[in-house]
């Protein structure tokens, strides 16, 4: 997922994935929260509001149920999956072959 840097309020980035409607905001304490089943349209009113912060608090942080986590943690789930079947199984990059 790309993030998106800004300086709003406490938000330090923010990212969308589409196919996943999946939007990650992350904070200047190092937290982070996933937000699933988020709109395109969500999406696109918080990344180009001239009042980000206001926008978090009013729109998702009272209507949508997160996930904490850490600012800077790989989303890629296809990624972290392909890397434990390396381990697990031997062979690839995962391993140092």
């Amino acid at each position: 997922m790309e993030m998106k840097r800004i300086n709003a309020g406490k938000l330090r980035a923010i990212g969308y994935d589409a196919r996943e409607r999946r939007l990650r905001v992350e904070f200047d304490d190092g937290s982070a929260i996933d937000y699933d089943a988020v709109g395109a349209e969500v999406w696109r009113k918080l990344s180009t509001s001239s009042s980000a912060w206001s926008y978090y608090r009013d729109n998702i942080e009272e209507e949508f149920t997160g996930r904490r986590g850490r600012a800077g943690a790989d989303l890629d789930k296809k990624a972290l999956d392909r890397e434990a079947l390396m381990r697990a199984f031997g062979g690839g990059e995962a391993d140092g072959a």
